[in-house]
């Protein structure tokens, strides 16, 4: 696993708050294992809904998680600081892991779970989608999509992150991020009206 960065420390214009530095900063620099878990504590579920919402199965996505957070734990003595978010970093190892699970077999695409719901975070979430649209209907039509457009989708949709912060986690330009997300509404709703589910 790459891990991005090469500088020695945090710029001062990074994102993440000073608790969030500190804990990184003592898990690169000691391997604190209490450290890493307030880390794991305070991402696991962002990135567990990122990488549930991409495989439709909470025990896939359950599995990922821990995958990905044991890739963290690994790679975490390398880790630079590069002005965007820690959870950048996680997301883009949920991305690779996600990348590797999908080539490795083929992915389910439900994501109704009694045990897990699916929520939005966003309000707006459901006026983007459709109130009305069955999370396996969405699921499908997000399967057709470039893996861009599923991150912006993901991230706007269902962690509720406003452009800047995607963004910043996707290192892009906020231009390029409206671009791409109107690029993937547009992408599913042609994706739905061929399923005859636009009039819901």
């Amino acid at each position: 696993m790459t891990v991005p960065g090469t500088e020695p420390s945090q710029p001062a214009e990074s994102p993440d708050d000073s608790y969030i530095v500190e804990l990184v900063d003592r898990v690169v620099a000691a391997r604190d294992a209490r450290a890493f878990g307030e880390l794991y504590d305070r991402f696991v579920e962002r990135v567990y809904r990122y990488v549930y919402f991409r495989t439709g199965s909470h025990t896939e996505a359950e599995d990922l998680t821990e995958q990905v957070f044991l890739k963290a734990w690994e790679a975490i003595g390398r880790y630079r600081w590069q002005g965007r978010p820690f959870l950048a970093w996680l997301y883009r190892l949920a991305h690779n892991a996600h990348i590797d699970h999908v080539r490795s077999q083929r992915p389910t695409t439900s994501l109704t779970n009694d045990e897990r719901p699916l929520d939005l975070a966003s309000p707006s979430a459901s006026v983007e989608l459709g109130r009305a649209l069955d999370a396996e209907v969405i699921a499908g039509a997000l399967a057709e999509l470039t893996i861009e457009q599923q991150q912006v989708i993901v991230m706007k949709f269902i962690e509720g992150l406003d452009n800047e912060q995607i963004a910043q986690l996707m290192d892009k330009r906020e231009g390029a991020i409206r671009a791409l997300q109107m690029r993937a509404l547009m992408s599913m709703r042609r994706v739905l009206e061929r399923q005859g589910e636009s009039g819901r």
